[in-house]
């Protein structure tokens, strides 16, 4: 595990949580962080199998192809998302892989591997009761992956596919500690407690899932960095001001004048450029992306 995800873990005894369980699963955690052993369970095999072959530079589009193919849900999730509005703007139907994968990028290919892996851990039994969690979760996900597309897209020179994609990772801590609380289940009879835990530890969390499976330095950095939007660096706007700022606007979906106030006067906002006026046109633009996005990934 690399050293800064290690360093900027929370402490589990900084914070007075509401039963001895919220402790020991906290603390339980934090060795597991420390020790570099964050990984989502139950994590679909073709999921990790697709996130193998393409951080292989040498990888080919009909070897993608034939890999993603051999699961069919699997395929046509990907061709669902290259038809999508958010992917494909005019032309003919695609109806070939290896056209998709091409059409796409790896990133984008990546995108509807974890969408669908994501889709199955959502569905798996011993998940029941959490039903409400991930349903929202994954909503939120496709929100701000849909928001980090337009941003990135109108208001920076961020490759906007990357954006989506962190986007759409932005929450995997939130999902790696629900998946784990579901084996301690007292810990939902206090949502406080819960909400406590995912906010101390989700941001940390999915930065060293992310690391894990080898993402780009500046994509776990921008996963990890997701609710700093007072940072001060007199440099263009990059990732992690993307995906800071398209958190924040998904927290504000119905509330413009509530957006407004609460971007004003923020580092990061200033660096993308966003006054009230742009805001406004960033929010309405992305609506169409969002819903867009949110069908083809199956939200």
């Amino acid at each position: 595990m690399p050293t800064p995800s290690t360093q900027s873990a929370p402490n589990p005894s900084e914070r007075a949580y509401s039963s001895q369980s919220a402790f020991g699963f906290v603390r339980t955690m934090a060795a597991e962080l420390s020790a570099g052993r964050v990984e989502l369970p139950s994590f679909p095999e073709i999921a990790v199998r697709v996130r193998r072959v393409l951080s292989d530079q040498k990888a080919s589009t009909s070897q993608v192809a034939r890999l993603i193919g051999s699961e069919p849900a699997l395929a046509a999730r990907l061709l669902k998302l290259a038809n999508s509005a958010a992917v494909k703007r005019s032309g003919k139907p695609v109806t070939d892989l290896r056209r998709a994968i091409s059409l796409m990028g790896h990133n984008m290919v990546r995108t509807a591997a974890i969408s669908f892996a994501m889709g199955q851990i959502r569905r798996r039994n011993k998940l029941a009761g959490l039903e409400h969690h991930l349903k929202a979760l994954w909503q939120r996900s496709a929100e701000v992956a849909a928001l980090s597309y337009v941003l990135a897209r109108r208001c920076t020179k961020v490759n906007p596919d990357e954006a989506m994609l962190t986007g759409l990772m932005h929450g995997i801590g939130k999902l790696y500690v629900l998946t784990r609380a579901a084996n301690h289940p007292d810990l939902f009879d206090s949502p406080q407690a819960l909400n406590d835990i995912i906010g101390d530890w989700h941001a940390v969390i999915g930065k060293a899932i992310l690391e894990n499976w080898d993402f780009a330095d500046y994509m776990s950095e921008a996963v990890g960095e997701q609710d700093d939007l007072d940072r001060i660096e007199d440099a263009p706007p990059d990732l992690r001001d993307v995906i800071a700022v398209a958190n924040l606007m998904a927290s504000y979906a119905d509330d413009a004048p509530g957006l407004e106030l609460a971007l004003a006067d923020l580092a990061a906002a200033q660096r993308l450029g966003l006054d009230a006026a742009k805001t406004r046109l960033i929010v309405t633009e992305s609506a169409a992306e969002v819903e867009a996005l949110s069908d083809a990934l199956g939200t």
